[in-house]
């Protein structure tokens, strides 16, 4: 069950988190995988992270450019755009609103078993 509410959780935010991981410059697929594993949100395959990178692009948030390799195969670049800085800026505002609100609801719930320790950042 825990796995399965990592992955819902993580369906919720993943659009945002992979803007974020574009802000230091551009990016192919499977290093932004590897970047959002080593900050500790797991393994995210390519049928998870791919769809999300095409509607990004689709909506205006990131652009896309394929380019051919000496060695192996080709890969896609994504670079995140003017509009997709905007959409991060309003949209991570709001989601670490959210994120205190619960933050707040589970520490008065851990208040209230008695473990007195609070949930924090």
């Amino acid at each position: 069950m825990t796995s399965d509410r990592r992955a819902s959780w993580l369906k919720g935010v993943l659009d945002l988190l992979v803007l974020a991981s574009l802000t230091a410059g551009e990016n192919y697929g499977y290093e932004i995988a590897k970047e959002l594993a080593e900050s500790g949100l797991g393994q995210i395959k390519g049928g998870t992270l791919y769809p999300v990178l095409n509607r990004l692009e689709e909506a205006g948030l990131v652009t896309a450019e394929f380019r051919v390799t000496e060695r192996g195969p080709g890969r896609r670049y994504y670079r995140l755009t003017e509009q997709g800085r905007q959409t991060l800026a309003e949209q991570s505002g709001l989601w670490l609103s959210f994120d205190e609100s619960v933050r707040a609801v589970l520490g008065r719930g851990e208040e209230n078993r008695g473990g007195g320790e609070k949930v924090s950042r």
